[in-house]
């Protein structure tokens, strides 16, 4: 039996799916699975690091092996085949009702603010069914970067509306690829949160007519439609507003993205601040009017 140590770089914020995809095939392997402990001597750590801005862990780590993976480290570092097809060990995050995974992987649009064409491939392909990474828990988290670009969409799609679970598509549904067929699907999904996204402002004429006929065909209000909007990338302060006002008079809940926050302007950062806490989104109806106290 080897002692393993497991260490999520980025902090608690969010489960690390492959660190609970190889704590789950260690402990099968019989393998002792723990959270790195600083003074503790082990046979085997992984350090998980999605994002490149976090720092690295600076604390020495006494161990045979040190394995670092994940998109904050290196695009190209992958899961074995065995690993990545695993059931996800979710106890390690103390998780009991929620689910966490990919359907799909890969997007075909190459954005240049994205790493997933680049990581994943620039096709939406199936790479598993929805029992891999689901057994009853009540909510799924689905981390697909474009699930209606995959040919398989409409089998997934009832895949998720069998489940009866609460479904949150994490990471987005290409609005330009709104359609009837999908969204008659998607009407059928318990809803806990859809997020699309509008993150160039020429993008306006392919993703405001969708967006406005999904809202009429579906009748969900903005407490299940959120909009990413990217800032700080390639748009003025004042295309940053008109999409946010736009959005909201649509009835949808935007949602500001900086992109390379510690280089993003004083006023974005405070935008984000105003947009993004809905408490104070919703009683303050202009950034114009939007003073912080402190």
């Amino acid at each position: 039996m080897s002692k393993i140590g497991i260490l999520d770089v980025d902090g608690f914020n969010y489960p690390n799916l492959a660190l609970m995809k190889l704590a789950a095939w260690h402990k099968l392997q019989g393998d002792a699975v723990e959270w790195v402990i600083p003074l503790c001597t082990y046979d085997r750590v992984y350090m998980s690091k999605v994002f490149t801005f976090t720092q690295d862990f600076s604390t020495c780590v006494q161990s045979k092996e040190v394995i670092k993976g994940g998109t904050g480290y290196d695009l190209k570092n992958k899961l074995p085949s065995e690993i990545e097809k695993i059931y996800p060990d979710y106890s390690i995050y103390n998780l009991k009702n929620k689910a966490f995974g990919f359907l799909t992987r890969g997007c075909p649009r190459n954005c240049a603010f994205c790493i997933v064409s680049q990581k994943e491939g620039k096709q939406s392909i199936q790479v598993s069914d929805l029992g891999q990474f689901w057994s009853g828990e009540k909510e799924i988290k689905l981390l697909d970067p474009n699930l209606l670009a995959c040919k398989d969409y409409k089998k997934l799609l009832q895949q998720l509306i069998d489940s009866k679970a609460w479904i949150d598509i994490t990471q987005g549904l290409d609005a330009r690829l709104l359609n009837e067929d999908n969204t008659y699907l998607i009407r059928q999904l318990k809803i806990k949160m859809l997020h699309f996204a509008w993150d160039n402002v020429s993008d306006e004429k392919a993703i405001i007519p969708k967006l406005l006929k999904f809202k009429k065909d579906t009748q969900f209000d903005f407490r299940k439609m959120r909009v990413y909007v990217l800032v700080n990338f390639n748009s003025s302060h004042e295309e940053d507003l008109y999409r946010i006002y736009k959005l909201k008079d649509m009835g949808y809940d935007p949602y500001l993205m900086i992109y390379d926050k510690k280089v993003a302007p004083v006023i974005t950062k405070k935008m984000a601040r105003w947009v993004n806490n809905k408490f104070i989104f919703r009683s303050c109806e202009k950034f114009e009017d939007y003073k912080i106290v402190r």
